[in-house]
Formats: C-alpha cells, sequence, structure tokens
C-alpha cells in the first residue's frame, strides 16, 4: 500500500476514484449490481445486524416480562436489519474518500467504484423509507424514538473525523433500540431500561475499541480518529474495564428484573468470552483484533440465552 501524505491527499485520491469508479457503477447491470448493493448493505456479514439485535431483543423480553408480543419481536427483529444496512450505506458513503487507502476496506463498493455516491444516497433513502413503515405497527411514543434513532444512524460515521471516541457513540446508535423496544411493549421507559441502555454502550466501546485496534495503523495516517487510537497501549485494559462495567451494569438489571441465579449463570457464559477475548488481543494482530470483535457475539448471545432461561424457569 503506498504511503500516504496526509488526510488532503487522502481525500483527493478518493474523489478521484469515486468519479472513476462513477462510470464503472453505470455500466455494472444485472446481478453485479444486486450483489454490490447487498455487500454494501454488509449481508453477507451479520456480525454487525446480530450485535444489534442481542440488546433489542435483551430489552423486548425485560419489557415483555419473558413474553414480548409476537408482533412486535417480528417489527424489531426486521428494523434491526433494515437500519443496520442503512448504517452501513452512510458509513461506507461517509468514508468513501478514506476506505479505499485501508487494507481492510478497500474492496467495499463505493470504494472500488461498484456503486457510485449518489446511488448509495438513494438506497439509504429508500431502507429510512422502508424502516418509517415499519412504525406503523408501532404506539406514537415509539415512531417519536424512531426518529432519534434514525438521526444516530446517519450522524455516527461523521463523529470519528472530530472526536475520538465514535465508539460511544456507536453505542448511543446501537442502543436506541433498548428504550424504544420498552416503549413499544409498555408505553414508558422504566429506569431498569436506561441502566440496560448504558450497559450497551459500554459493550459496544468494548467491541468496537477490538475492531479499531485492527485498523489503528491505517487510521493513524489518514486522520480517522478512535478509541483504540486514544487508549493506546491501554487498550487492551480499557477493552476489558469496558466488558467488566458492561457485566456489572447487567448484573443489576437482573437484580432490578429479579432474574436470579439462572440468569447471572448467563452472565458467567459471557465473562468466559470476555476473557477469551482478552486472549485474542494479546498480540495486537489485525486478523486476530477482528476474530475478538466478532467473539461479542457469543458474548451478546449468553445473556440473551440466560435472560431467556430465567423466564423460562418462571413458567414451568
Amino acid at each position: 500500500m503506498a504511503r500516504f501524505r496526509g488526510p488532503l491527499m487522502a481525500r483527493a485520491l478518493g474523489r478521484m476514484m469515486a468519479a472513476r469508479g462513477e462510470g464503472r457503477a453505470v455500466r455494472a447491470s444485472g446481478w453485479a449490481r444486486w450483489g454490490a448493493y447487498m455487500r454494501l448493505m454488509r449481508l453477507h456479514r451479520p456480525i454487525g445486524s446480530l450485535l444489534l439485535l442481542w440488546p433489542t431483543l435483551w430489552a423486548l423480553w425485560l419489557a415483555g416480562r419473558g413474553h414480548p408480543r409476537p408482533v412486535l419481536v417480528a417489527v424489531f427483529v426486521a428494523g434491526v436489519l433494515i437500519m443496520r444496512s442503512a448504517g452501513c450505506v452512510i458509513n461506507d458513503y461517509a468514508d468513501r474518500d478514506f476506505d479505499a487507502h485501508v487494507w481492510r476496506t478497500r474492496e467495499r463498493p463505493i470504494a472500488s467504484g461498484e456503486v457510485s455516491p449518489r446511488a448509495a444516497l438513494v438506497l439509504f433513502a429508500s431502507l429510512c423509507l422502508l424502516a418509517a413503515m415499519l412504525a406503523l405497527w408501532l404506539n406514537t411514543f415509539t415512531i417519536e424514538l424512531a426518529f432519534v434513532a434514525v438521526a444516530l444512524a446517519a450522524s455516527y460515521p461523521f463523529f470519528k473525523r472530530f472526536t475520538h471516541l465514535p465508539q460511544v457513540y456507536l453505542g448511543l446508535a446501537f442502543g436506541w433500540g433498548i428504550p424504544m423496544a420498552f416503549a413499544a411493549e409498555t408505553g414508558h421507559i422504566p429506569p431498569v431500561a436506561w441502566v440496560l441502555f448504558i450497559a450497551n454502550i459500554a459493550w459496544t466501546v468494548a467491541y468496537d475499541t477490538a475492531y479499531a485496534m485492527a485498523d489503528r495503523d491505517d487510521d493513524l495516517k489518514i486522520g480517522i480518529k478512535s478509541t483504540a487510537i486514544l487508549f493506546g497501549r491501554w487498550d487492551r485494559a480499557m477493552v476489558a474495564l469496558s466488558h467488566a462495567l458492561t457485566l456489572g451494569l447487567l448484573y443489576i438489571v437482573g437484580v432490578m428484573a429479579h432474574l436470579g441465579l439462572v440468569y447471572d449463570g448467563g452472565l458467567g457464559l459471557a465473562l468466559g468470552f470476555a476473557l477469551y477475548e482478552q486472549g485474542l488481543l494479546r498480540e495486537r494482530r489485525p486478523a486476530d483484533c477482528l476474530r475478538a470483535f466478532l467473539n461479542n457475539n457469543w458474548f451478546g448471545g449468553s445473556v440473551f440465552v440466560g435472560l431467556l432461561a430465567a423466564y423460562l424457569g418462571r413458567s414451568l
């Protein structure tokens, strides 16, 4: 990979590639174009949807006390898939001047010229419209909260330009389904929802810092900011601290919801996955950092299994 002379050159090169790519995008047709759109929405990489889905399911089961309304589960699962896709599209649009110069992102559809920036914006708007149609199944309070969700998803990609804490903002965006789930199920947002919301922010900082560790060298060259850069040699320790804070807050959620030892067992499984992640991050190799990031799917799933088992135990 060629060396960069700074963010200005990166942006200039990115615009040149986007301009050349717009012509290629126009010529693309049929399955090739649909394949590029699907990759732009990350449909081939479901990990982002799963990391967004787990806290939403936590919230739905807590709000419904183990029996959330099926229609709400269907609406929120569909909403997660659609809004995650929309978030990926607007993220790649915002990063179109940088992605071509990062080893992990240079083949993304906008960076490679398969999809034009204009087409990406049309796709983003279409996905948001589709999500808005799902809101017809929700109450007024939840619809009002949905506007905040769209604003968070649309603005997140730009925060990495001027703050080293975009992971915190991502936690806000990925966790906003929590108050929405409680609002949809109960009509209000109780204190336990906000504790769960903060827990999700801490968890997002943990896994997205591991993700950013894989890109740290490239991000430093092109001027992108992240917690991995902010924490420096304390990155592993801060991932561990974020996981510990997540588990502590989730334990408090269990106490507030009277979930008992079965739920705590799920937290114990999640702790095991957090410790495993520390081993993966030891040498800070990019591939291992990405494996650590992916490992968080099992962390989130363990919490949900504990939650589900606790409520099933009550009904027996």
